[in-house]
Formats: C-alpha cells, structure tokens, sequence
C-alpha cells in the first residue's frame, strides 16, 4: 500500500519531496528510496528523534503542517515539488485546505484522509457529498479519487475506512475569481444552511436582502430557488461577482 500511494506521485532523484505525518515511516522509507530529497514533517518530537535515526537522509522537521509555509515551497532545479501524506484525520481537512492554496509551488499531492473526507473533495456538482470543501480544492486542483485504504492496512487498524487523494494543480481554474476571499465567503454562505434556496442561504449568511441576492443570482444567469449543492463552480464565480 505504500508503494502504491507513493507510486500515484511517481518522485524521481530529480525531485523534492515533503512527508506529511511520517510516524513510523512506513511512506518515509519509500520516498527516501525514490526522491531525490525528502523533507518530513512531524509534530511529535519523540517520533522525530526515532525518524532522525532510522533514516539519516531525510531531512525531519519538527512542525504542524497546518501552519508550515507551503506557498513558499522551493522546486529543485529541473525537478518538481511533491507532497504526500496520511493526514491526521482530526486536522485533514485544516491541513489540506492549507495545501490547496499553494498550487503554485507543489505540482503533484498524494493524500490520505478518511474516506468520506476525501470523497467530499472529491465529489461533483449534484450530490449530498458535494460541498464548499469540494469547491474551494476544485478551483485550483485536479482530484482524483485513487485508492482506497482498508482498516487492515494500519496497525492497529483504525474503524474508519482511508481513502487517498490524487491532486495535481489545474494550469488555469475553471473560473476567473478575482477575490478569493470573497469567494469563499460566498460558498461558504451557500453551503451554511444547505436545504435553504440559494436566495435565502445566501441572504441569511451575508447579511442581504433576498431580493438584492435574488437580482444578482439572475442577473448571472443562475436561478435563485436551486440550492447550493447544484451550482458549478463556474456558476458559483459569477454570483459572487455580481454580488
């Protein structure tokens, strides 16, 4: 299994790459083995004196992911900048929305997370699966839903079901956002009270009149009465311009 999450980013000894969680090193060993670079990052400093030992090659930060300093992420020359990881699973979703908003300085990203995290990330337009989560990833990265994780992997196993994520950065999102901040108020607004119109979610999360939310959702072309889970991103960018 390993291997196989290590495979879905394919390092080379051209290549740097950062280890999010290593714990044991079950993944340390094979990105050591295959990277030309590898950084790791552990926040449980008994763990990184044990990973310091096991393997001398590796770089072992001790450091929170959440708060590490992605965007400032150095390519090798003529390499690329990977990340991959068994997120905690109770901060997955704080450190990967710390990860998406650098997709100009990581160009591939292998993730573990529990599976229904990641099938949010995941998901389209449509389903009860699909939320802000899936949006705010989707603006900037290609996800791909690519292996699933049985309990009996671990040791010990856990009793949630794991699921790895393959994320690679979109050359050009799929819809101008000029305030990302803004947009993410917005879908975050549409997302609060999901069984809401759109309208009236929007109208209660932003502090609006339904009547001036309902104008803007017309006026881009999206009918004010659907709900958040049924707008694309494309459609979701353009409420929040004409709000």
């Amino acid at each position: 299994m390993a291997r196989a999450i290590v495979d879905l980013v394919a390092p080379t000894p051209a290549d740097l790459a950062v280890e999010i969680g290593p714990g044991e090193g079950a993944l340390t060993g094979e990105l050591a083995r295959r990277a030309g670079q590898v950084i790791a990052l552990e926040i449980d400093r008994v763990l990184v004196d044990r990973l310091r030992r096991a393997f001398p090659a590796v770089e072992v930060v001790p450091a929170d992911a959440r708060a590490w300093d992605w965007t400032s992420l150095a390519r090798p020359a003529g390499g690329r900048a990977l990340v991959v990881g068994n997120l905690p699973y109770s901060v997955g979703t704080s450190i990967l929305t710390a990860l998406t908003r650098a997709h100009r300085a990581i160009d591939a990203m292998a993730l573990m997370l529990q599976r229904e995290v990641a099938e949010r990330v995941a998901a389209a337009p449509g389903g009860k699966a699909y939320g802000s989560l899936s949006v705010y990833v989707q603006l900037h990265w290609r996800v791909e839903l690519a292996l699933r994780v049985p309990p009996g992997a671990f040791r010990p196993p856990p009793k949630v079901e794991s699921a790895v994520l393959r994320l690679v950065p979109l050359g050009a999102p799929p819809a101008a956002v000029e305030d990302e901040a803004r947009f993410e108020r917005v879908v975050r607004a549409a997302f609060a009270q999901r069984r809401k119109t759109l309208a009236n979610a929007l109208a209660s999360g932003l502090g609006l009149s339904v009547g001036a939310v309902r104008e803007a959702a017309t006026s881009a072309g999206v009918d004010p009465g659907r709900r958040a889970e049924t707008l694309n991103i494309q459609e979701f960018a353009e409420v929040t311009r004409r709000l």
